[in-house]
């Protein structure tokens, strides 16, 4: 949302104290932005919100929503733990210095070599997935006279309320051990029988971009219902209960999402009402730390007006760079940079350079009057624009720049034509 201290005197937008016009001039467009005072912001909001609440508890970033080592020193910064979903994150985390004993490695399909980094690195939890993760991390342990803690994912049997292909809780999902079925129960048992493993608690994740908190507070519910039948079956009450992560964001003006507090206040409660002894709450945020902090800058290029519909203004980025409203018919919303002050004068397609017709990053979208040059940003980009960038059609990916207190930083630099060559050989 932008507010009337982010617009310049010379009717610019502003972002961490920075005009972004001159971003773009100086690092180039398409550019991702982001403002670091507003990541430390959400991660302290989440830590006020539990310490009001009296509940011990662990903060970790879900990092797939954005993943480069600048982000994981501010991680670092802030002492919080992060999750991986990957080699490639768990090497970038560790390359910037970011603690193993913070890491969680999450996924669903680890690799044995994967497996064999996150026991090497003493990562501080595994989150175990299925049975074939317990065999090979138990072949893995014992080969290396290594222990290690897990925990165990589940699939409590709760759908929440998005795109079907950001719902993971449900009982018809890849991840995690079913509970309805009996596989959590099995699961359970082969990790207490194994020396080299100490089971930290239990896991479970319903979904993203929830707006409600019924569905937290169906997960609490259901998470130590859970926890008492393992109690009485195994004698064993977890250390830790994690409630994931997928809190929603404000794309657009017609998106809700519940604060912090409002979501830890009613788990606290369900929490407190059901159990003698509350564990350690762990929660995943991944979007809502850095998703509203994100901006991508774009240079405006051509335009096509048709008659009587609605004209197309493209930009020098697209699908490429934010693959989200192709994929998940996502929404946002943009802002002309340097003409933040002049009037909205029509609704246009914003339009992306890739040779798609479905590369339309923002369908109906008010704007001023544009022309060639133009900067447009678009604003929440924070998260899964940069992580699931591509190299379709043959263009790099954009530069990442830092912003924080009038100050900026770049933090990823921009692929060249040459970095796009340089691992294709010849025939």
């Amino acid at each position: 949302m932008i507010t009337d201290e982010l617009t310049s005197k010379n009717g610019h937008l502003m972002i961490g104290g920075v005009d972004s016009v001159d971003l773009a001039k100086k690092y180039g467009t398409p550019l991702y932005v982001f403002d670091v005072s507003s990541i430390r912001d959400q991660i302290r909001k989440f830590k006020s919100a539990f310490e009001n609440a009296g509940l011990h508890y662990q903060i970790s970033y879900a990092s797939k929503a954005f993943a480069v080592k600048a982000i994981y020193q501010v991680m670092k910064q802030e002492d919080v733990h992060i999750d991986v979903v990957s080699g490639g994150e768990l090497q970038t985390a560790l390359a910037a210095g970011f603690p193993s004993d913070k890491i969680s490695f999450h996924g669903n399909n680890k690799t044995f070599e994967e497996l064999v980094m996150a026991v090497q690195n003493h990562v501080g939890v595994i989150m175990l997935d299925n049975f074939h993760e317990i065999e090979l991390l138990s072949r893995i342990l014992k080969t290396d006279h290594e222990k290690i803690n897990v925990m165990l994912r589940l699939t409590p049997g709760i759908s929440a309320h998005t795109h079907k292909y950001d719902q993971t809780g449900q009982t018809d999902s890849k991840f995690g051990f079913d509970v309805e079925s009996g596989q959590a129960n099995k699961a359970m048992r082969l990790v207490l029988e194994d020396e080299n493993m100490n089971l930290l608690g239990i896991h479970a994740h319903i979904g993203s971009q929830i707006f409600g908190t019924q569905g937290f507070v169906m997960l609490a519910q259901k998470m130590v219902a859970m926890a008492k039948d393992f109690q009485k079956e195994f004698n064993y009450w977890p250390e830790v209960l994690n409630l994931g992560g997928g809190f929603g964001i404000s794309y657009t003006e017609d998106d809700d999402p519940i604060t912090a507090q409002e979501f830890i206040n009613q788990i606290a409660d369900e929490l407190k009402k059901n159990c003698e002894k509350v564990p350690e709450i762990w929660i995943e945020p991944g979007r809502s730390i850095v998703g509203p902090a994100g901006y991508t800058l774009y240079t405006i290029g051509s335009r096509k007006d048709i008659p009587d519909l609605t004209p197309y203004v493209a930009v020098d980025g697209g699908m490429g760079d934010n693959i989200r409203p192709a994929l998940y018919q996502a929404k946002y919303e943009s802002v002309v940079a340097n003409k933040m002050d002049q009037p909205i004068v029509e609704t246009a397609h914003i339009a992306g350079k890739y040779c798609e017709s479905g590369d339309i990053l923002i369908d109906q979208q008010a704007l001023p009057a544009t022309k060639s040059g133009d900067i447009l940003a678009i604003l929440d980009t924070g998260a899964y624009g940069y992580s699931m960038a591509m190299n379709y059609n043959r263009n790099p990916r954009p530069a990442v720049v830092f912003v924080e207190n009038g100050h900026d930083k770049l933090v990823v630099k921009r692929e060249t034509y040459q970095d796009l060559l340089s691992l294709d050989l010849d025939y």
